[in-house]
């Protein structure tokens, strides 16, 4: 294996999913400002928007997301703002 290419600075990192609010505990060396309390213990959080907790390849439910709608939305709210 080569030398000094990994990263040094593993730590416990919370991670969440902003779905369905389900937060797990891992090793990782992901860089975030966020912290969350869990059982008196404080850790670093990266939010992210799916997980296997809640991703329908893994649930084996389907879960609508309106992303387009946001996309709309944002394209009218500048659409009209570029016109003037």
């Amino acid at each position: 294996m080569k030398k000094d290419i990994h990263p040094e600075n593993y730590r416990l990192v919370a991670f969440k999913d902003m779905s369905n609010e389900e937060v797990f505990i891992t090793k990782s060396c992901a860089d975030t400002k966020d912290t969350i309390e869990i059982d008196g213990v404080e850790y670093p959080l990266v939010k992210m928007e799916i997980s296997s907790t809640s991703h329908p390849f893994y649930t084996g439910k389907q879960k609508l997301v309106d992303t387009a709608g946001r996309i709309d939305k944002f394209r009218n709210k500048y659409a009209k703002k570029a016109k003037n």
